[in-house]
């Protein structure tokens, strides 16, 4: 896993764009990536360990798609 920022989530849609040295250009990630219980949504700015894959297409123009995200204490 690296460490990543939230650019910006979208809660009503339940995804978001999450940055790392590893994902240029941004990883796309949804809620159901979320690895903690009752985690829906995540905030711009917050920091998160990611876990990503290039599947080969483009998910909403992305290259890079979460496989795990895990909220990383405040």
């Amino acid at each position: 896993m690296v460490t990543a920022t939230v650019r910006e989530w979208h809660d009503e849609k339940g995804w978001g764009v999450l940055d790392s040295p590893e994902t240029p250009g941004g990883c796309w990630g949804h809620y159901s990536h979320i690895q903690m219980e009752g985690f829906h949504t995540l905030s711009p700015g917050q920091r998160v360990d990611l876990q990503w894959e290039a599947p080969g297409f483009k998910q909403d123009g992305y290259d890079y798609r979460a496989v795990n995200i895990v909220p990383r204490p405040a």
